[in-house]
């Protein structure tokens, strides 16, 4: 039976099955809840309080539930405190922009000005006043009809590797969490949120412990890549890559994460590689299939466990979709894409998935899938059962691998000073997602 909870407002759903196949009406997206006066408590002496563009307006209008707007779709529409109705330029992909700047007599090549405007160009656009060269009356429409922004910033934490952790609040108070990671290698990845909080309760992920509050909109998911770009280029550098895996499960939001994605890697716009915008996934089968067949962009499988009994654990979808089904489904898709890898992720538990034994049935389960394989350093959070593997250990690991012809990487924790590192992200609340029972097996590998 699915648990769910109104807290402060707020829809949390607990159960990690309940929700796969049955999305959250669009009248519980807009429940309204204050931030948490729980969140201050991760903030750090190094906290800086920041503000957008002082020509812009500060104020972020409120979703509108009106369907009929041709152009709403459940990812744009805005209702501003009785003056009308402003559409979210950001939530649309370019066909629909296009058609939509023709709806309100302006030309075509009006458009493709506004687009580069608000993704290229290196305007990054968050009101018609930031619109360099655009046409004064076109200009007039948009300050009318159009809202720019769909997040409003909340704050920077600077982790001592260079991390960010870049808070979002949402139009209902919510809060989510961006990471940008910068590399040494000429790459900087924007870590983004798909959802405020999560159903999928794996066991090893703050996230988890939230519950879901609601799904992010398109909009809100694209405008974490462009407050990235916006913030941070000249500090970091350019950002070339985008991960979907910050808070949330992504094709637990799959229309709104397809499009989003579609919007990062458009041409004209953003213009991220499909090769570097990846989705992340615990393994939602139906969703996952639809992804392969309908976006261009990489998939990211959170694997962690070599025996379903393990998995089951630490992984409650798997209860649904069992590793067998998983990596068939993924052989079998992957068999009609040309040159196409899937990357699989394992956050190593100490005492829990790391023998030598699970190495080998790791090698022994994904062959025949082209893949490439991160191993995952766990990073610790309050409430966590877990210990982290010891670095020597997961570099025996690796080795194994690698031996057996696996393509693997070690991914070490960045950003974790500041709870920005993979598994870190979110402020769980009073009521919080519950954690399972131990396999008897595994009780002294983890804290009592």
């Amino acid at each position: 039976m699915s648990t769910t909870m109104r807290q402060l407002g707020v829809l949390v759903v607990l159960n990690p099955l309940s929700l796969v196949n049955n999305p959250i009406p669009s009248s519980l997206a807009l429940l309204k809840a204050p931030p948490s006066a729980a969140f201050s408590s991760v903030f750090s002496p190094c906290r800086r309080s920041l503000s957008t563009t002082a020509a812009c307006s500060p104020s972020i209008p409120l979703l509108s539930t009106d369907d009929e707007n041709p152009f709403d779709a459940g990812y744009g529409n805005i209702t501003t405190n009785g003056n009308g109705s402003r559409t979210m330029l950001k939530g649309m992909q370019y066909a629909e922009l296009e058609k939509w700047v023709k709806s309100r007599g302006f030309r075509p090549g009006q458009a493709m000005m506004l687009w580069k405007r608000l993704y290229g160009n290196n305007i990054w656009a968050h009101c018609s006043d930031e619109l360099e060269g655009i046409n004064k009356d076109f200009k007039k429409m948009l300050s009318m009809h159009a809202e720019f922004r769909a997040l409003a910033l909340k704050d920077i934490l600077s982790a001592s590797d260079g991390t960010k952790k870049i808070l979002f609040t949402l139009e209902d108070g919510l809060v989510i969490e961006t990471v940008v990671i910068p590399c040494t290698r000429d790459r900087t990845t924007v870590c983004v949120s798909s959802q405020v909080g999560c159903a999928m309760n794996c066991q090893f992920c703050y996230t988890g412990r939230m519950g879901l509050r609601r799904h992010l909109t398109a909009a809100e998911i694209v405008e974490q890549a462009v407050f990235a770009r916006r913030l941070l280029t000249s500090e970091v550098g350019s950002i070339t890559n985008v991960v979907f895996m910050g808070m949330g499960e992504p094709l637990h939001n799959i229309d709104h994460v397809i499009r989003a994605a579609n919007i990062l890697v458009d041409e004209h716009g953003l213009h991220f590689s499909p090769r570097k915008v990846t989705v992340s996934t615990s393994g939602l089968v139906p969703q996952l299939k639809r992804f392969l067949k309908e976006s261009s962009c990489a998939l990211a499988v959170s694997l962690n466990a070599t025996t379903d009994e393990v998995r089951n654990w630490i992984m409650p979808i798997n209860r649904k979709y069992n590793m067998s089904l998983l990596l068939e489904t993924i052989r079998e898709e992957l068999q009609l894409k040309n040159s196409y890898k899937v990357l699989f992720e394992y956050v190593m538990l100490a005492g829990v998935n790391d023998s030598m034994d699970d190495a080998k049935r790791l090698i022994n389960l994904v062959q025949g899938i082209p893949c490439k394989i991160n191993l995952i350093s766990f990073n610790p959070h309050s409430g966590s059962l877990f210990n982290p593997t010891r670095e020597e250990k997961m570099i025996e690991f690796r080795n194994v691998l690698a031996e057996a012809g696996c393509t693997v990487f070690l991914r070490l924790s960045r950003g974790d000073d500041q709870m920005a590192a993979c598994g870190q992200l979110g402020q769980p609340g009073e009521v919080q997602a519950p954690l399972l029972r131990v396999p008897p097996q595994f009780s002294s590998a983890v804290n009592a």
